[in-house]
């Protein structure tokens, strides 16, 4: 499945979409909806172990291994992807 059909999903079902890109890059634009948890806040971010997220990043990497660590932590993670294969419209 690919990240714009992912996106709309997750949107549908309440989930709460994650860019786990640094700042500078989430500000630079990102997927509409969607928030920021740098990959580096992981290990200590505060989330609703009842609820879904879906990671994404550049390039799916960073996403993988955020979706490890918050994971281990007990949280409901899936990695979605690349930013780069979105062809929908960025938020500022």
């Amino acid at each position: 499945m690919d990240i714009d059909h992912l996106v709309e999903e997750s949107n549908i079902k309440n989930e709460i979409l994650v860019d786990v890109r640094t700042p500078e890059e989430y500000t630079g634009g990102h997927i509409p909806g969607a928030i920021n948890i740098p990959l580096n806040e992981c290990s200590k971010v505060k989330l609703d172990p009842d609820q879904k997220y879906n990671l994404y990043c550049l390039s799916g990497s960073r996403a993988n291994l955020a979706k490890t660590i918050l994971k281990e932590r007990g949280f409901h993670v899936e990695n979605i992807g690349a930013i780069k294969d979105w062809d929908g419209p960025l938020e500022h």
